[in-house]
């Protein structure tokens, strides 16, 4: 394996631990950012484990939590770290088990190691450049993690059906406008599947759901881990306004609207 991506994984593992440390306690110490997205205290200490396995890669990291740099200082980055250390902190919050942690190798613009761990649920997603896999955990312990114990994923779009996968806390007009119009207009059933964080990556990546669309605001480490697990199994991440896959470590961290799509 590549050594990025196992630093990446057990990163990922650990950062969980500390989540799950949060989410079972009784405070999590909510606040607002300056956007109004919620901060825990389970963000932070994430963090903190990520960027202290990260940072003896000599490589920049650019996660939710750090300070962010401007873009005159990243515009000649060759390669970079994007990282969300909770992703879904709303489902955090609720206590409904559909957050994750992000973290992405992008080597010119382009992400191309991912991974995404599920803290509640002890599973990991994650990808190279030529596979992405799936392994449901034995045991939180990022040592006793073994990629020959892990199943290789793979797109697989059933019958007669077509499942879009949604977000679980912002399903908005044009993410239903676009429902209808495929209702509409194919002759398969159409089926709306709700989850919450990346996992919504996940679920067309492993064949449990076919299209994404996301038609509200996202940032690089909303999305970079899942392009880059996404794009192992074939499929692309498709950026509304120019048509070609999302790009990372832009001047502007704002994703345009985007989609993933596993049928044809």
């Amino acid at each position: 394996m590549d050594k990025k991506l196992d630093i990446a994984i057990r990163a990922a593992i650990d950062a969980g631990n500390v989540i799950m440390e949060v989410y079972d306690s009784e405070d999590f110490q909510i606040e607002n950012k300056g956007d109004q997205s919620p901060l825990t205290k389970a963000d932070l200490k994430a963090n903190a484990v990520i960027n202290s396995y990260l940072k003896n890669t000599d490589i920049p990291i650019i996660s939710e939590e750090n300070k962010q740099l401007e873009y005159s200082e990243r515009k000649n980055w060759t390669d970079c770290w994007i990282v969300d250390p909770l992703d879904g902190t709303k489902e955090f919050i609720k206590r409904n088990g559909e957050f994750t942690v992000n973290i992405a190798y992008i080597k010119e613009n382009l992400s191309k190691l991912g991974v995404i761990y599920v803290p509640g649920k002890n599973t990991i997603y994650y990808a190279d450049e030529e596979s992405a896999w799936k392994q449901e955990l034995k045991d939180s312990d990022p040592l006793s993690f073994k990629h020959s114990e892990s199943s290789r994923i793979s797109p697989k779009k059933k019958d007669g059906l077509i499942r879009v996968v949604g977000s679980r806390s912002h399903l908005n007009d044009d993410t239903k406008a676009f429902i209808t119009n495929l209702k509409e207009n194919s002759t398969d059933k159409v089926e709306v599947v709700s989850k919450g964080s990346s996992l919504k990556f996940c679920l067309v990546a492993e064949g449990n759901a076919d299209i994404y669309p996301r038609f509200a605001p996202t940032m690089e480490w909303d999305t970079a881990a899942g392009q880059a697990i996404c794009s192992a199994v074939g499929l692309e991440v498709v950026d509304k306004e120019t048509g070609v896959e999302l790009k990372y470590n832009r001047e502007n961290l704002l994703n345009n609207h985007f989609s993933v799509s596993a049928i044809g």
